[in-house]
C-alpha cells in the first residue's frame, strides 16, 4: 500500500457532480467521522462538533467544482484547513461569549489550537483509521461470520490461531485462510479506493 494515500482523483470528479449520490456517500462514510473527531479532540460539544461537520461539507459542496482534481494529493490538506478554520471560528466565537462572562478557558484551547500546526498529520492518521474501518464493514458484509471472527480475533484482538481455532470450532488452517483471505480483501479494498 501507498505510504503516503491520496483522495482518488476519480472520487474528486464524481464529488464534482452534486447529484451522484454514491461518491458523496462514499465520501462522507470516510470524511465525516475524521472531521468530527478533530473537532471534539479540541475541546468542542458534540453539538458544535456536529455543526461543524455539516459547515465543512457544505463548504466543500460548494467549492468542489473549482478544486483541481489533478492534484488530489493537495484535498486532505485542503479538507484539513476548512475543518480546522470552522473549528478556530467556532471557538472564537465561544471565546467571546466566555469573555463577556468572564471564563478564560476556551481562549487558552484557542490558543493551542492556533499554535498546533500538526493538524494535517492528525487528519491523515484519522483518515487511515476511518478508511480501514469503512473497508472493513464492506468486507465484513461480504464474509460469513465464521471466518470474519477468525480474522478479527486472530488480527485485531491478537488470539493465537489455535484458540481461535479452538472458540470457533474449527481447524487452525482455516483460521489462517480465513485471516490471509479477509485481510487481502480489506487491502485492496483501501489500495482501489486510494488509487482509482
Amino acid at each position: 500500500m501507498n505510504s503516503d494515500p491520496t483522495t482518488r482523483p476519480s472520487l474528486l470528479v464524481r464529488l464534482q457532480n452534486s447529484r451522484d449520490e454514491h461518491a458523496w456517500a462514499e465520501f462522507t462514510a470516510i470524511y465525516e467521522p475524521v472531521i468530527y473527531r478533530m473537532t471534539r479532540r479540541r475541546g468542542l460539544q458534540d453539538a458544535d462538533a456536529r455543526e461543524i461537520v455539516q459547515e465543512v461539507l457544505l463548504s466543500i459542496t460548494a467549492a468542489i467544482e473549482r478544486f483541481d482534481v489533478d492534484d488530489p494529493g493537495s484535498f486532505r490538506g485542503w479538507l484539513s484547513r476548512i475543518t480546522r478554520n470552522a473549528t478556530i471560528d467556532r471557538l472564537r466565537q465561544q471565546s467571546a461569549r466566555a469573555e463577556t462572562i468572564g471564563s478564560s478557558g476556551v481562549a487558552r484551547l484557542l490558543d493551542e489550537i492556533v499554535a498546533n500546526e500538526r493538524l494535517e498529520d492528525e487528519f491523515e492518521n484519522d483518515r487511515r483509521r476511518q478508511l480501514f474501518r469503512w473497508a472493513a464493514s464492506e468486507v465484513r458484509r461480504r464474509t460469513g461470520e465464521l471466518n470474519w471472527m477468525a480474522f478479527w480475533r486472530t488480527s485485531v484482538d491478537g488470539c493465537t490461531v489455535a484458540d481461535v481455532a479452538k472458540e470457533l470450532g474449527i481447524g487452525e488452517g482455516a483460521v489462517y485462510v480465513a485471516r490471509c483471505r479477509i485481510l487481502k480483501r480489506i487491502r485492496e479494498l483501501v489500495h482501489n479506493r486510494l488509487s482509482e
